[in-house]
């Protein structure tokens, strides 16, 4: 279930990252963006404070719930997602993650990644940097369960995407049948161009309702997407682009989430 969540809109954390000060005067503001690369609109829309909740099924069984979030946070937007799996699923594997993510709203070029991870016997504590001056990533872990911690850094372009903002990316995308659109996307190690394809629109039910949605499948040449199955997203087919279904073909069976409820901020 985490895998799916990292990959497709997920698969990201307990502190927040830096809040950007303004933009023309942020050193580490990326400075030009990857050839092909389309950063959202003028006027693009972000709901903050929208919570979206999923169910998560594996065959026949409940696997679990998964969430997101996204708000305001200075100029940056922060989005959180979670991962937890019930039942039958949580009994065989135990899944209990966190992430969180800041990414520029002006060019969705990402800040920051914060994971907290518990799948089976791992348990990790991780944060990714991207700093667009030296064009690296700098990714630190920490092994909760034998106190080891590693540094790395690899190289990045002028701007990326990472697997938690990145289906709000591809959102904000114009979406027109056949569209495809590439985008570079890391996740602390090497980046990746993954490959955003329209494919159809179609009716989806799921239990939050009935939805006209676009459907996007998300795929990469790079063999360690390649080999972990396929994935596609369902966007409602109007200005907001929920994502009310996504699903993951795996080699162990599919994962399928459904929107089970969509769920603002309480005005005060």
């Amino acid at each position: 279930m985490a895998l799916v969540l990292a990959l497709a809109v997920c698969s990201a954390a307990q502190s927040a990252a830096p809040v950007a000060t303004n933009a023309a005067a942020d050193t580490n503001a990326p400075r030009n963006l990857p050839p092909g690369f389309i950063p959202p609109p003028a006027g693009h829309k972000f709901t903050d404070g929208l919570a979206l909740t999923y169910s998560v099924e594996w065959r026949l069984f409940n696997a679990g719930t998964a969430t997101f979030r996204m708000d305001a946070a200075g100029r940056e937007q922060r989005v959180v997602a979670t991962a937890d799996a019930a039942g039958v699923v949580a009994m065989l594997y135990h899944v209990q993650d966190r992430f969180e993510s800041f990414f520029d709203p002006t060019s969705f070029c990402s800040r920051s990644v914060k994971k907290h991870t518990e799948e089976g016997f791992r348990k990790l504590d991780t944060s990714i940097t991207f700093d667009y001056q030296r064009k690296k990533s700098v990714l630190n872990e920490r092994n909760l369960k034998n106190d080891k911690s590693k540094q790395q850094e690899n190289d990045i372009p002028e701007c990326v995407t990472d697997v938690v903002s990145a289906v709000y990316y591809v959102a904000s995308l114009p979406l027109t049948a056949g569209a495809v659109q590439l985008f570079p996307i890391n996740d602390g190690g090497k980046t990746l161009d993954a490959k955003a394809t329209v494919e159809a629109r179609e009716e989806v039910t799921t239990p939050a309702g009935r939805f006209k949605t676009v459907r996007v499948q998300i795929t990469s040449d790079s063999k360690s997407i390649k080999n972990r199955g396929q994935i596609w997203i369902w966007y409602t087919d109007n200005a907001a682009r929920t994502p009310v279904q996504m699903k993951s073909r795996l080699f162990w069976g599919n994962l399928t989430f459904r929107l089970q409820r969509a769920e603002l901020p309480q005005a005060k």
